[in-house]
Parts: structure tokens; C-alpha cells; sequence
């Protein structure tokens, strides 16, 4: 048998006029192969980094890190101190990067805006009912404004996956199309909330649909569901970022999110960004790892590769 050909510009172009022509598209995607999939991602997962590359990976994955806090307990002191601990990462190592984004909910973003002021530091707000989506659209629509208007640079939505797993994928691309424009100057993350869609090949028709609607980066998951970022989810979606930029020619970005917590996890999926779409994608605009204490993880394996030895737990600061 040939190797499916991937969809090109004119496919998608005809997969948008209508309901039925957008259903034939994503179920025409080719499939996904689940074993090899996961045997791939276990390899690369298996592979050895140097020592003189870790340290450098290891302040990559910090530059790309969405610090979170996304718990009902969040208070506007718990946000401060968060944004401190974005600000400073590590006060004993001025060479240490900064995070990509604090991420919060889009009440608390009037104190993320004031607290990383100057700092270059994006404010991330989760929005459209996070993290069930159950909601009408205009009250997840009034959500993103809310946010946006509070001075957020970013969006991280979620899917209706209800609706994905009927297959109403009209519905669904309309509603990503809403928060796109809703969105206005801030960037958009579309969560698919993978550990909810069952299969690989959902993985991957998610993925292109969350492109399709204008996603600016797609994301695995909220953190609030198991399994979340797993290795083989991210190379399935990984793979869809690299063939919507074979088709159009424009990059997507993308963000595994959940249970990635030490520094051997964020270098596993470095490895994965590296060997799946190239080097382009090892930077903050197009890569992101929602995190909310994979950071002081790997504050602790720097200061071991400075030091020789592990510092304890109360080397690093809380958030």
C-alpha cells in the first residue's frame, strides 16, 4: 500500500465550505499507527543527552515554560509571588533565563499585568470555561474579552470536546474561529485536552481542526485531566504542526501541558520538538511547556551542574 498523501492548501481551502466537506476532510486524514507511534516516542525518549548540552537545554526548557497557577485557591498574593518567582528564577544566578509566561485565570490578570511590568514576560489567561468548556459561546466569548481587555498577551482556550466526540466538527472549528477574533491582538492557544479524545487519530483530526480555526499554538491539556502530555500525544500533534506548515508554508506552535514536573521529562519532549519538526520550533514563540513546578526542578540540576552536587528542596523558592 502507498503512504497516504497529507492534505495541501486547495484541501483545506474545500474542507472549510461546508459542514459535510469539513467532516469527509478530517476523517480522510491518514491514520494514525498507535504502536508506532508509542515506539517511536519510547526511543527518542531513550536517548542520551551530553553534558555540556544539557545545561543548555535545561535553560531552554525554562525560557519556555508557562509558569501556572490554576487552582481555586489562587489569590492575588499567590499570583505576585509567582510573577517574583518569574521575574527572579534563581537570585544566587543572574544568568539564569526568565520563563516565557505566568499563566492564571482571567480574573487575577490585572495583578500578573502589573507585576511583570518591563519584564518582556507574557501574561497567559485560561478562558472559554476552563477546564470543561461546558458553557454557551457567548459567555466564553465574554470570558476571552474580559481577559484580553485586563491586558492578557495570550489565550488558552479549550475545545468543547463534547461536541468533538459527536462529531460536530462545524461546531467546533465556528467556535475557535469566535475566540480567534475575540482574541484580537493576543495570541491563541487551543487546548484539545487530549486524555479526553481516546484516540491518536482524534489526537490528530484535533489538531488540524484547532489549525484550521486560526489557533495561534495547540496544546495538549489543561493539567486537570490523566493522562495529560504524554510523549506519543505530543509527536502525534507535533507531527500535525509539521504538516499544516508543509501544506500552508505558516508555522503553529505548540505546548504540552501536564505531568511534565523534572528536568528529564521537559529534555525527553525537547528531544521530541528537535527530531519532529526541526530546530525552528526550540524557541518560546513556537514552544511552549505549561508547568507549574517543573521550574524548581530544574533550578536544582543547574546548580548541580555548577556546583557538582544536588542543593536541598529549600534552594529554590516556592511560587
Amino acid at each position: 500500500m502507498g503512504v497516504p498523501l497529507l492534505p495541501d492548501a486547495d484541501a483545506l481551502d474545500a474542507a472549510t465550505g461546508s459542514a459535510s466537506g469539513l467532516r469527509r476532510f478530517l476523517l480522510g486524514l491518514p491514520g494514525v499507527d498507535q504502536v508506532g507511534a508509542e515506539a517511536r516516542a519510547s526511543a527518542l525518549a531513550a536517548r542520551s543527552v551530553k553534558a555540556d548540552a544539557k545545561r543548555q537545554a535545561l535553560d531552554l526548557a525554562v525560557s519556555c515554560i508557562d509558569l501556572t497557577t490554576l487552582e481555586g485557591a489562587d489569590s492575588p498574593g499567590k499570583v505576585r509571588s509567582l510573577c517574583a518567582k518569574a521575574r527572579v528564577p534563581d537570585a544566587s544566578d543572574p544568568t539564569c533565563p526568565r520563563p516565557a509566561a505566568v499563566c492564571i485565570y482571567g480574573d487575577l490578570v490585572p495583578v500578573a499585568v502589573e507585576a511583570l511590568k518591563g519584564t518582556g514576560i507574557a501574561v497567559a489567561a485560561v478562558a472559554t470555561a476552563f477546564p470543561s468548556g461546558r458553557a454557551s459561546l457567548e459567555v466564553k466569548l465574554a470570558d476571552v474579552r474580559d481577559a484580553v481587555a485586563a491586558g492578557a498577551d495570550e489565550i488558552d482556550m479549550v475545545i468543547d470536546r463534547g461536541a468533538f466526540l459527536a462529531g460536530q466538527y462545524a461546531q467546533v472549528l465556528d467556535e475557535v474561529r469566535a475566540v480567534k477574533e475575540a482574541c484580537g491582538r493576543a495570541h491563541l492557544k487551543v487546548i484539545l485536552e487530549t486524555g479526553e479524545l481516546a484516540t491518536l487519530d482524534n489526537v490528530r483530526r484535533a489538531s488540524w481542526l484547532a489549525m484550521m480555526g486560526g489557533a495561534d499554538f495547540i496544546k495538549t491539556s489543561t493539567g486537570k485531566i490523566s493522562p495529560a502530555a504524554t510523549l506519543p500525544v505530543a509527536l502525534v500533534m507535533l507531527e500535525a504542526v509539521r504538516d499544516w506548515y508543509a501544506a500552508t508554508g505558516h508555522r503553529i506552535g505548540f505546548k504540552p501541558a501536564g505531568g511534565i514536573r523534572t528536568s528529564k521529562d521537559a529534555i525527553k519532549h525537547l528531544v521530541l520538538v528537535h527530531e519532529t519538526v526541526g530546530d525552528d520550533w526550540l524557541d518560546p514563540s513556537l514552544y511552549r511547556i505549561g508547568a507549574s513546578t517543573l521550574l524548581n526542578d530544574i533550578l536544582l540540576q543547574r546548580q548541580k551542574m555548577a556546583s557538582g552536587r544536588y542543593a536541598g528542596r529549600d534552594y529554590v523558592t516556592g511560587a
